[in-house]
């Protein structure tokens, strides 16, 4: 039986597809900047690290978002 999923997990699946459109978004201009400067310049250097930091993110989020967690709601009906 599945659980309904809380309004976080579902604003945390929404934060994890958008950090993998970010990471896709920085992957295209480095793909675009290297073409016209070296892949060692700073700027790139700081576009590679972005599209890491969103993937990494974005698994984290999408993970959590998907997560069958536990309800904490305590149950009063034994009394």
């Amino acid at each position: 039986m599945t659980k309904r999923k809380g309004m976080l997990q579902k604003l945390s699946l929404i934060s994890g597809i958008i950090s993998f459109v970010l990471a896709f978004v920085a992957g295209i201009v480095l793909y675009l900047r290297v073409d016209t400067v070296s892949s060692g310049d700073v700027i790139s250097a700081s576009l590679m690290a972005s599209v890491f930091f969103f993937v990494c993110v974005g698994a984290v989020f999408t993970t959590i978002g998907k997560a069958d967690l536990p309800s904490f709601k305590i149950d009063n009906a034994e009394k």
